[in-house]
């Protein structure tokens, strides 16, 4: 699975806690302990055959390796599998058992389970004034009260990817990219064949699948809650968003099942897909598996009467306010991507447009990647010109809003539900989780 962006795709099973938090020990075992502050990530150390992925591996050791030759308080990378990490339940476990790591990669989905249970530590203290400024509103969905719990190390806009070689023997030009949903869905049924889906959306719940749906039902001018915090999920908006997928699968244009076990390179260049909705982190794969494939990307099609939008995902840096030393731990993450040193800049610059493809949460990163020509290719420059500029980040929600969301989108794309049904189902599900919530703001 090359999707190593997913921040987001922690499943919410995988706490064991339905009210969205984790439950702390009280012990603290590791704080105090000897040795050094340990890192727990995906992507490093380890050998990888995908160039893309080692190199994120080579920045992380990188990084690691910078800090330890300078600093008294040591770090230790551990390296957790990919699907463990997003889908197990390695992570809340060793937090509700108080042997959690100091420094891990936070995903928004999971913001508010370990912001509630306490565990991610407040690191605005070591954040200069001009650095909350510089990250600016990437901090908007990991602040609390107007304080830091987590920095941002990279945005990841979604969008729609293309086989164009494909889309010209369906008979397809440049002037029929799709800009609305019954144009995609027109070009997808056009695309598809026995052995190439036409177009694919995501088909196994998580977190991951709901941050793809939620632009499609955002477009309509919907929301999962309102401003207030009540549920709002009984809309029309979402209702039509689920009826898009739902159409997709019933018509045969989009498949119930990913092609090529989910890698989305081998889909493409077997030629089993036309059309996929996919992040900007796949223009890294691309570059380093398929150089010579072309592929194009749009912006996300948009409803009847809808205005365009794109979920911006991304993963964060957090430390552990139960680790051996919390406050050792925001100093290297305020280090490492949050300080206005070049070395700090130069580093996030170095994760976004080299070791990856994102766009920088930072101004000063942003900006130097610019100049470094980071976004010269085509493709990148659409992300960061066209598809990135009306996103939205990533919703926090805990587990139970999320896994409300998600029956409602397995059901009815997959399940035979009603849409009407299931959109009532979601909304009392929400509201009656929300008459007992108690933790940090929602929206």
């Amino acid at each position: 699975m090359r999707d190593v962006s997913r921040r987001s795709l922690l499943a919410a099973g995988a706490a064991g806690a339905a009210a969205g938090s984790v439950a702390l020990s009280g012990c603290g075992t590791a704080k105090g302990d000897d040795g050094p502050l340990r890192f727990w990530n995906f992507y490093g150390p380890q050998n990888s055959p995908d160039p893309a992925v080692q190199a994120q591996s080579d920045w992380f050791v990188a990084m690691v390796d910078e800090w330890n030759k300078t600093h008294k308080t040591q770090i230790e990378l551990t390296y957790i599998p990919q699907p463990i990490y997003l889908n197990g339940a390695k992570l809340p476990t060793a937090f509700a058992a108080g042997t959690g790591p100091d420094i891990f990669m936070v995903s928004p989905g999971d913001f508010l389970r370990y912001a509630n249970g306490g565990i991610l530590k407040d690191l605005t203290d070591h954040l200069k004034p001009e650095v909350i400024e510089d990250f600016g509103d990437s901090l908007e969905s990991r602040t609390i009260d107007g304080r830091v719990y987590a920095l941002p190390m990279e945005i990841e806009p979604l969008a729609i990817f293309y086989d164009v070689k494909a889309w010209e023997r369906a008979g397809l030009s440049e002037g029929d990219i799709p800009t609305t949903w019954d144009a995609t869905l027109d070009a997808g049924d056009k695309l598809r064949s026995p052995t190439r889906a036409g177009l694919v959306f995501e088909t196994k719940p998580g977190y991951y699948q709901n941050f793809t749906w939620y632009p499609f039902m955002w477009q309509g001018g919907g929301e999962v809650l309102d401003k207030e915090g009540n549920s709002a999920f009984d809309s029309k908006a979402a209702r039509q968003a689920l009826g898009l997928w739902q159409d997709a699968v019933r018509h045969g244009i989009a498949p119930t099942t990913p092609p090529a076990a989910n890698d989305v390179i081998s889909g493409f260049k077997a030629g089993n897909v036309g059309m996929w909705q996919q992040g900007i982190w796949q223009v890294a794969s691309f570059n380093s598996y398929a150089p010579d494939f072309e592929y194009g990307v749009f912006k996300l099609p948009v409803p009847s009467g809808g205005s365009y939008t794109t979920g911006l995902g991304g993963w964060t840096f957090g430390a552990n306010t139960q680790g051996r030393d919390p406050d050792g731990a925001a100093e290297f993450i305020a280090w490492a991507i949050g300080s206005m040193e070049k070395h700090s800049i130069q580093r996030m610059t170095d994760w976004c447009v080299k070791a990856k493809t994102d766009i920088a949460p930072r101004r000063t990163a942003l900006e130097l990647g610019i100049e470094q020509g980071g976004y010269d290719s085509p493709v990148m420059k659409k992300f960061k010109d066209e598809i990135y500029p009306a996103g939205r980040a990533e919703p926090r929600y805990p587990p139970a809003v999320y896994k409300a969301i998600s029956d409602a989108i397995q059901g009815t794309m997959l399940g035979g539900d009603g849409v009407s049904g299931a959109v009532d189902r979601a909304d009392q599900s929400i509201e009656a989780y929300l008459k007992s919530y108690k933790g940090a703001d929602l929206v």
